[in-house]
């Protein structure tokens, strides 16, 4: 196993937690999706620590809550630049890595928020209506291959980084749309991971698999 963040104490604490989950710590790598060079010294340290790669989550993402007439070029780029951009460099790279072995599973993360309008999140929106768009396009051209490209498709899962982003008024409003009247917990967003990244999915390739208990 490898993870990668762009934050140093934050990869530190993800190495932790694998490590009390499954016994063994992860290769880290610090790195940034924005910037191409880090992400080909990942992939490269990555396939160089673990020999191959099976299954890719491309799972790197910002958003900011701000209204459309009060965003900069600047914030927009950010927030692309992470979550729409971000994942394209990602999966290019898994995509060279997977093709020519004729196996593979890549499971990208986009959001409700590319089906459903979220007043001050046009950026994050617009950037993971492409990310599932993107996720249908690799899935035609990876087909023959054998190689499956799906998207998981998160409602509200309550999470530290997501708390910071948003403000509790936004947050509470949310979850009074689920129908279970809570988030999800993270782990419920990884169960459908594991799953399209293992065989049981080997027949689903180009969807978005929605996580969510929204009302109608």
């Amino acid at each position: 196993m490898a993870i990668n963040d762009a934050n140093e104490k934050r990869l530190e604490r993800a190495a932790e937690k694998f490590m009390e989950f499954a016994g063994a710590k992860p290769a880290t790598f610090l790195g940034d999706v924005r910037n191409e060079a880090d992400m080909k010294r990942m992939w490269d340290g990555a396939v160089d620590s673990l020999g191959y790669v099976d299954v890719f989550v491309n799972n790197a993402g910002l958003a900011m809550e701000r209204n459309i007439v009060d965003l900069t070029d600047e914030d927009w780029s950010m927030v692309v630049d992470t979550s729409l951009t971000g994942t394209f460099r990602c999966l290019r790279l898994a995509l060279r890595h997977m093709l020519p072995r004729r196996s593979g599973a890549i499971i990208n993360l986009g959001s409700v928020l590319a089906w459903r309008a979220q007043a001050g999140q046009a950026p994050y929106a617009a950037a993971k209506a492409g990310v599932m768009a993107l996720t249908r396009t690799a899935a035609i051209e990876a087909a023959e291959a054998g190689v499956r490209v799906n998207a998981v498709v998160p409602s509200l899962a309550i999470n530290p980084y997501l708390v910071k982003a948003s403000s509790q008024e936004t947050l509470d409003a949310l979850v009074k749309v689920e129908a279970f009247g809570r988030p999800a917990e993270p782990v419920e967003v990884a169960n459908v991971i594991v799953f399209l990244a293992s065989d049981l999915a080997s027949y689903i390739t180009g969807e978005s698999i929605s996580v969510s208990s929204q009302h109608p």
